[in-house]
């Protein structure tokens, strides 16, 4: 699977649990940190968890093992790292506070649905 499907997979496993806001960025032209970040929210600490949570299930089921895990599980915000693709879940607040789309505005949005 190629990294830009494994982007895909990732925003399908946010929109199946009801992620809200979701963001594909390609940072591969802009960066060495990964190919893509994908961003979402949830709407409580719950939600933040349980897309987590889908997004690691989605991907082990793929043959996919997260890399490594940052941020608290009951905190506003999970960074799932898989090497070329880095997952950030926020709530609202934090979402607005880290502003990732802003420091990460020179790469290029892709939206989930025009990836194919």
């Amino acid at each position: 699977m190629e990294t830009k499907e494994q982007a895909k997979l990732i925003a399908k496993a946010l929109d199946d649990k009801k992620g809200l806001d979701i963001k594909i960025i390609k940072i591969s032209d802009v960066s060495v940190l990964a190919d893509y970040m994908v961003i979402a929210t949830g709407t409580s600490s719950t939600h933040v968890k349980a897309l987590a949570d889908e997004v690691e299930y989605q991907l082990d089921e793929a043959g996919f093992s997260v890399s490594h895990i940052e941020g608290h599980r009951g905190n506003g915000w999970i960074l799932l790292d898989y090497i070329d693709i880095i997952v950030h879940i926020f709530d609202d607040d934090s979402r607005e506070y880290y502003d990732l789309e802003r420091l990460w505005e020179d790469g290029t949005v892709i939206e989930f649905d025009d990836m194919d």
